[in-house]
């Protein structure tokens, strides 16, 4: 439409280099997360949506999505992460949405069911999780992998939505879903991302587990498994020449842009997906996820 931003190009990203976690303001190019590129369609009217790792990336697009369509939105997010926080903030409130925000660090058990309790407390309930919150930091070899990070990846990715989930069973229940970041990584796993690919291949087979376990509570579980797709992690946690030419690897022969990711969760999360439970849904660019 002529009113609205064309993204911009992701066929050919030079070398570039940001300190952890990273800033969406640094990204070049800039990254599309729907601000006026998503064209709203009311599908997700009077849901109340939780999105963990929401002040950037994937998370913004989708936060930015669920709210155009009509959902009211708690994001989560490190402190540290403040800034892309307030941009995600001021992002939905300008499209007149509702939206609380919950600093915090997902890697332990207590703050996940702060976060849920939170969350309910802000919407008077909850209809939608997004499991999103992820980390992530490549290194060369087995034994360059340091302990603490194995710990830190696997607490932030795969305990984070189990114990988001099980904390918000009762709140979703009759027709909640719960909506699972995953990855292409999963399937065709990258050997400087070890752990991290193990996180994801693990959340693909909790979330068959937990779409059979909650399914007759009325809850679908759900994932998404993107693949290369333009964010702050990337240039924080990859070396600046893995970079260059991020996603130019894909069938399509560019990355992805977080709104590109989102439209899924905006489907899974509506009644057109009403059926739809224990599957991955791949957003990768031609990538296979099988």
């Amino acid at each position: 439409m002529a009113d609205q931003k064309t993204p911009a190009d992701l066929s050919d990203i030079p070398q570039q280099k940001q300190d952890w976690p990273g800033t969406t303001s640094k990204l070049d190019p800039p990254a599309d997360h729907g601000e006026t590129s998503w064209t709203p369609r009311r599908r997700l009217e009077g849901t109340r949506a939780l999105v963990t790792g929401a002040d950037s990336g994937i998370g913004r697009a989708v936060a930015v999505a669920f709210a155009k369509e009509g959902a009211s939105v708690v994001i989560a997010h490190l402190p540290e992460e403040a800034a892309d926080a307030a941009e995600t903030i001021a992002a939905i409130e300008a499209a007149g949405g509702t939206v609380h925000a919950v600093p915090g660090d997902l890697r332990t058990h207590a703050a996940n069911v702060e976060l849920a309790t939170k969350a309910v407390e802000f919407l008077g309930g909850l209809d939608v999780l997004v499991c999103n919150a992820a980390y992530q930091m490549t290194y060369d070899g087995l034994e360059n992998f340091p302990p603490e990070q194995i710990e830190r990846t696997f607490a932030t990715n795969v305990f984070s939505p189990f114990w988001l989930t099980q904390a918000l069973v009762d709140e979703l229940s009759g027709n909640g879903s719960v909506i699972v970041t995953t990855s292409v990584q999963a399937y065709s796993p990258s050997e400087n991302l070890l752990d991290y690919a193990a996180t994801k291949a693990a959340l693909n087979n909790l979330v068959v587990n937990l779409a059979s376990d909650l399914g007759d509570k009325g809850i679908r579980v759900n994932a998404v498994a993107p693949g290369p797709i333009w964010t702050p992690l990337i240039p924080a946690t990859m070396p600046d020449a893995k970079v260059e030419g991020f996603g130019s690897d894909t069938p399509l022969g560019r990355a992805g842009h977080p709104i590109e990711v989102a439209s899924a969760y905006v489907y899974l999360a509506s009644d057109e997906a009403s059926y739809v439970s224990g599957t991955v849904l791949g957003v990768t660019g031609g990538k296979p996820v099988f």
